[in-house]
């Protein structure tokens, strides 16, 4: 597994509460982050059947266009009642701007009166260095839909996801709670042990 040895990362997103969320994770490994917004580099379309594939699509794709090493996560809310949906679409379900608001409701309508209101969010990280080279990892955590909305820190489907063994949601829990938990800490804590340490 290649190591990666610099002290820049580029992060390969235009959501700013991603990167600052990214950020935050990777600040006692790496000085200096850059954000695809930041760089002017462009959106690509998520073209991919999963998570997997649109984590290394952006990733690929910014490394060559910025010639830095960078790091993009796809993730999402699947619901199993949904038969996993929303996904790889979970920021499309929002709309054409992507609002969180429109998507949460639209969850919430199709689940209708089903009892199994089990889901799970996941992260796939993809990190690629302009030469190509990529390294995937994976985080998951398990949970539950809960409705009305509740919460108002994080972002995306935060305010309607409640973490197995806790009785609030994402959205209520303290940003510090929730890094320790969530399903872009596990994932983060694979890509730190595997490529930033040692």
């Amino acid at each position: 597994m290649r190591k990666f040895k610099g002290d820049e990362l580029l992060i390969a997103t235009h959501n700013k509460g991603k990167a600052r969320e990214i950020s935050d994770l990777l600040l006692p490994y790496i000085s200096k982050f850059y954000s695809a917004s930041e760089l002017n580099l462009e959106e690509p379309e998520e073209t991919g059947a999963t998570f997997a594939e649109n984590a290394v699509l952006k990733a690929k794709l910014a490394a060559k266009d910025s010639g830095k090493v960078s790091l993009a996560d796809d993730s999402g809310l699947c619901v199993n009642a949904l038969n996993g949906d929303p996904g790889v679409y979970s920021a499309r379900w929002g709309g054409k701007n992507k609002d969180f608001n429109i998507a949460m409701k639209k969850v919430n309508d199709a689940l209708g009166g089903v009892k199994d209101r089990s889901a799970y969010f996941t992260c796939v990280l993809a990190i690629a260095w302009p030469d190509g080279h990529v390294e995937i990892f994976e985080g998951r955590v398990n949970g539950t839909i809960v409705w009305p909305m509740r919460g108002n820190m994080g972002f995306g489907y935060d305010p309607i996801f409640q973490a197995k063994g806790y009785d609030i949601t994402f959205a209520q829990m303290n940003p510090s709670e929730k890094h320790k938990i969530s399903h872009r800490a596990k994932a983060f804590d694979l890509l730190v042990k595997n490529c930033l340490k040692g």
